[in-house]
């Protein structure tokens, strides 16, 4: 089996050649070669990012009214189950993503990433009009699990941009990649926010149409048809990558050689090390996303802030921003001078520091509540988005990890195929995480608040147990990683 990265590069995968490149070989042995950095294809990375954008769109909007919508179906009585219907329904999105990334990494192999990633986009814009449409649980979670199945292909996107950068260039690749989440969770809340129940906001316009029998479908529709125009721009604009080189020189648009199978990834060291941990890294990260919009959404006296779904949105929002600036201005910069494996385990080690600092945001809360207005004093208010901004900036600190996650698959891979299969590991390992960490943080908070365990706070305790043990775990990727630096550059090498 022959797979081709470029036209003067060819690599021969069989049963006795290694997937990964040699991760632990003596720089000392041989003089690295000096290697130019290898012009970055723009225009390809930036349509790649505008595609992968309309995934976080269609995901994050539904985050500021999503506790409100539970409401309106009437799915419970109780505000204190209210996030255990969000996370079931968060949990539904993630069991199909799990069950079919895997097999649209395999299939990209086959049919090409192009393809794919069209199939793909176009599935998440339907089911995410579904969504807005729901009238009962059953569809709120069968427009979740449409979803999933299709949202499935991130990790065929993910490949594209491994396949159209080299060592030299991720630096600057990886960062601007990475932006596509932050933009999509500045957008999609704003969208979600602004845009729910409209008849109610905005008046006439909106009365006895399907916007007022249906008061979330609007964010809905306007995402869904985001999402469709990322399919457009795909179908014209995206090439396709995956490549192999035939007897007679030719290129054509997909290989069909043999990927190796999942035992064979889950044997190596550093492939096994990286799919655990991110694991760990996504329950902390979608624990957060979870957690952090119910914390707002209960009222103070039950150890919430009692946002509106505007203000939800507009927190939401401001995180894009902080993300933003740290993609932009940041991480260009420690790329090109720290190991990939150093940044990586200081990102994860900033998650138990943002759930330890959570439940303090309740007490100032708490103690400036003036029961009069039922409105904070105006230095209570500084306090608390003060203490707001520092949470949001340290939890974006640790979603830089999910950017750099990225650089360690493909510095440790060597052809195309593996690729894929390796980004489709880690993809599942990450969906996993989403399946067990909605339902379990949602349950827990539901428990904390309804029997006031440690006065309504043992969810942040447990969360922070879980950071640690997630730190523990991203100790062995430093220890087992090739290094992600150019040799091109050897004295920034750390």
């Amino acid at each position: 089996m022959t797979v081709s990265c470029s036209d003067s590069d060819t690599s021969s995968l069989n049963e006795t050649t290694p997937l990964l490149n040699d991760a632990h070989h003596d720089p000392e042995d041989q003089d690295p070669p000096v290697q130019k950095a290898t012009p970055l294809p723009i225009a390809q990375l930036l349509i790649v990012c505008a595609i992968r954008l309309m995934d976080p769109i269609a995901f994050t909007q539904i985050f500021p009214y999503i506790n409100e919508f539970i409401a309106f179906l009437k799915l419970t009585d109780d505000p204190s189950q209210t996030g255990f219907y969000s996370g079931l329904v968060e949990s539904t999105f993630a069991v199909t993503q799990f069950l079919a990334i895997y097999q649209w990494s395999k299939l990209s192999n086959q049919i090409g990433r192009r393809p794919v990633i069209m199939v793909g986009t176009f599935g998440v814009a339907l089911s995410t009009m579904y969504f807005g449409l729901s009238s009962s649980l059953t569809d709120l979670l069968l427009s979740r699990a449409i979803g999933g199945i299709f949202g499935g292909t991130v990790s065929v996107v993910q490949s594209v941009v491994g396949e159209i950068t080299d060592a030299s260039n991720q630096a600057a690749a990886f960062p601007i990649y990475g932006l596509v989440w932050p933009i999509g969770g500045i957008t999609g809340p704003f969208i979600g926010g602004v845009l729910s129940n409209p008849a109610e906001k905005y008046g006439s316009i909106f009365q006895n149409s399907v916007f007022s029998r249906h008061p979330y479908f609007l964010p809905c529709l306007v995402a869904g048809v985001i999402a469709l125009s990322g399919v457009l721009i795909g179908y014209i604009y995206l090439e396709e990558t995956l490549r192999k080189k035939t007897r007679n020189g030719s290129q054509v648009s997909f290989i069909d050689d043999r990927e190796p199978t999942l035992r064979e990834l889950l044997s190596i060291p550093i492939i096994r090390a990286l799919s655990i941990s991110a694991f760990a890294l996504n329950f902390n990260g979608t624990a957060f996303d979870v957690l952090f919009v119910l914390f707002c959404y209960m009222p103070i006296k039950d150890g919430g802030l009692a946002f509106s779904p505007s203000t939800i949105g507009f927190t939401l929002s401001s995180s894009g921003l902080i993300s933003s600036a740290m993609q932009i201005f940041i991480m260009p910069v420690i790329l090109k001078r720290i190991e990939a494996s150093r940044i990586y385990n200081i990102s994860i080690a900033a998650w138990p520091i943002v759930f330890a600092i959570i439940p303090i945001l309740n007490v100032i809360a708490r103690h400036g509540l003036v029961e009069e207005t039922g409105n904070l004093d105006v230095w209570s208010n500084v306090k608390l988005w003060t203490g707001i901004l520092c949470v949001l900036a340290i939890s974006k600190v640790g979603g830089m990890a999910y950017s750099v996650s990225l650089i360690l698959t493909k510095s440790n891979v060597s052809t195309p195929a593996v690729l894929a299969v390796s980004n489709g590991v880690m993809s599942c390992s990450m969906s996993l995480a989403r399946i067990i960490s909605p339902a379990l943080a949602s349950s827990v908070f539901a428990l904390s608040v309804e029997y006031h365990l440690l006065g309504g706070y043992f969810w942040a305790l447990m969360m922070v147990c879980f950071c640690l043990l997630a730190c523990c775990l991203g100790r062995n990727i430093s220890r087992l990683s090739k290094s992600s630096l150019t040799h091109h550059n050897p004295q920034n090498r750390k």
